[in-house]
């Protein structure tokens, strides 16, 4: 097992190993949101040596913290966003007329194609308890260009994951498909994102494509996951995110008291992208003509259901060209 910080590097030599099933802790790093938001996170996609774990390309949590949250609208291309909450309820609006609250137990994904806008407010005027993770999904070629739409599911399929020790576990498949069953949600790539609940005492199972790379994140308990070969057994906490890479049909995961994880994974992306602020493209120049019609108002972004004029304006582009983010693992 290989354990890296938010600042290491591997060497390319090194990184073509991980076409076998080998295992990295990468570790999250906290941000601080402030200003409207006035809420850090723990962000542990992308990495700077792994930018996606199959379409995957961002991934924070926000919470557990007791905040008032006030995101204003803000745009998005080349994406879907995959809103999962744990604790607490946040109004979602968009630009196609969504109007909806965001509850625990139900999928909340926004496509954006070439272009939407959200906001994201917590239910009352008064700081609540609030708990969520926040990931996005690169969309192909096929349907970034296209028409943003809005999705929520509050029923989704369970699997049964089998015990190799103690009582068996449970996933529920939030996104993608999982040991033969599928999310009724709407995706453009082969991909999984699922929750795993594991019982006390136990050890289970989790059926992998092994064609597919995978990512764990630990979200409550205490989580252990065998070493590969004769390495030692690995403890994933919630300030790690653990990648499993390719050619797996299964791992397994053990806690003592009982433990929720988020499983990522799904074929390798078709490409590498340029990833900048809220969007996702394949070139500088895609960025900034993005950046540009969001400065200037224009229709391509719609306006968010039952907001003014609000709206948080973008940040500087960089002085040096937007490039494509490469993978090094």
């Amino acid at each position: 097992m290989t354990r890296l910080g938010s600042s290491d590097t591997v060497d390319l030599e090194t990184a073509v190993e991980c076409d076998g099933p080998r295992t990295l802790l990468l570790e999250a790093r906290e941000v601080p949101l402030g200003g409207v938001r006035a809420m850090s996170v723990h962000r542990s996609l992308p990495q700077r040596e792994l930018p996606l774990v199959g379409a995957w390309c961002f991934l924070d949590r926000f919470g557990p913290q007791e905040t008032r949250m006030r995101v204003e609208p803000h745009p998005h291309i080349g994406l879907q966003t995959v809103t999962w909450p744990y604790l607490g309820e946040v109004l979602h609006r968009d630009t196609v007329g969504s109007d909806v609250v965001v509850r625990r137990g139900a999928l909340n994904l926004m496509t954006s194609g070439a272009g939407i806008a959200h906001s994201e407010y917590s239910v009352g005027e008064d700081a609540t308890p609030l708990d969520a993770l926040q990931l996005w999904v690169a969309l192909p070629e096929s349907r970034r260009h296209g028409a943003p739409a809005f999705e929520q599911h509050a029923v989704l399929p369970e699997v049964s994951l089998p015990a190799v020790a103690g009582d068996p576990g449970s996933a529920t498949v939030v996104l993608g498909e999982l040991g033969g069953v599928a999310s009724p949600a709407t995706v453009y790539t082969p991909i999984v994102g699922a929750e795993l609940r594991i019982p006390p005492g136990a050890t289970v199972r989790v059926p992998l494509n092994p064609d597919w790379e995978h990512a764990l994140v630990a979200v409550h308990g205490e989580i252990v996951v065998p070493g590969v070969a004769d390495a030692e057994p690995i403890a994933l906490d919630t300030a790690h995110l653990l990648y499993l890479g390719l050619n797996r049909t299964s791992v397994e995961v053990t806690s003592a008291v009982g433990a929720t994880l988020f499983l990522m994974g799904g074929e390798p992306f078709e490409d590498d992208i340029v990833m900048w602020w809220n969007f996702v493209g394949r070139t500088h120049e895609e960025i900034v003509e993005a950046r540009d019609a969001w400065e200037s108002d224009s229709p391509r972004f719609g306006h968010v259901v039952d907001h003014g004029d609000e709206r948080i304006p973008a940040p500087p582009l960089p002085a040096v060209r937007l490039t494509r983010r490469r993978r090094r693992l």
